[in-house]
């Protein structure tokens, strides 16, 4: 069988510390959840596989083509949302964010915007739920920024999607809609999302990868969220109350 996307054997060190090791994990179709405390090197991995950090050892294939360390041969073929950060409080558009990534995404030259590229970015943002287009990205609330942000990513059409932390800076009643969006998304393309809380992408996860360094476990969500092993990544911060699991440094 070959994985959709097949992280195998890796290690990554930064300044002499193993952040990942002995990493192997084969992502199939469908919604994974990575979860861990801070600094357990899940937004590492994301990067990994994005080419951003070379492995010291192992590789990162996709369909088993090695991707390793190539960042300009994974750009056109895997999506990324990061983390909400001050670099995104800009003075241009929504749409205009959306477009210059599917221009900046095409192969070919020259990269003007057609009529049907203006059609496609307007489709994108219909299908995100976000209806002010025309707004600059320092005007969008945190909600309306990560969908902006998940339409940058999926207006060229990639294969795999990541998501580092996607519902940091949404309300609650936002959360909810997002994640609805999400698991739809899931049904045609594998997803890849770093999460504090498990609980709310639960409903659309295949499997769940829980990682702390050099510890790591994938498995079904019924496999991986027992006391037995979330204790062994978040230690006394896994609590078990009547028949559920909590994790108490969730944010």
């Amino acid at each position: 069988m070959v994985c959709t996307l097949e992280v195998e054997d890796v290690d990554v060190i930064l300044n002499g510390e193993y952040i990942l090791k002995d990493l192997s994990i084969c992502f199939e179709r469908g919604l994974y959840q990575i979860i861990g405390p801070n600094g357990s090197g899940k937004t590492t991995l994301l990067r990994t596989i994005l080419g951003l950090i070379k492995p010291k050892k192992g590789k990162i294939l996709l369909k088993g083509e090695d991707i390793t360390g190539k960042p300009e041969r994974a750009s056109y073929r895997i999506g990324y949302v990061p983390q909400l950060s001050k670099e995104f409080d800009l003075p241009v558009t929504a749409f205009e964010v959306v477009l210059d990534s599917l221009l900046l995404h095409r192969k070919k030259f020259p990269r003007f915007a057609s009529r049907e590229d203006f059609k496609r970015v307007e489709n994108v943002l219909k299908l995100v739920h976000l209806n002010e287009w025309n707004k600059t990205i320092n005007e969008l609330s945190g909600g309306e920024l990560q969908r902006v942000l998940l339409a940058r990513a999926l207006v060229y059409d990639p294969e795999i999607l990541l998501l580092d932390e996607p519902l940091s800076a949404i309300d609650p009643i936002g959360k909810m809609e997002f994640v609805e969006l999400i698991g739809r998304i899931s049904q045609n393309k594998l997803i890849i999302i770093t999460s504090h809380d498990p609980m709310l992408f639960l409903k659309y996860t295949d499997e769940i990868v829980v990682l702390n360094r050099t510890f790591y476990k994938v498995g079904r969500p019924d496999e991986i969220l027992t006391l037995d092993v979330l204790s062994k990544v978040y230690g006394e911060s896994a609590i078990k109350v009547e028949d559920h699991i909590h994790i108490s440094d969730a944010h």
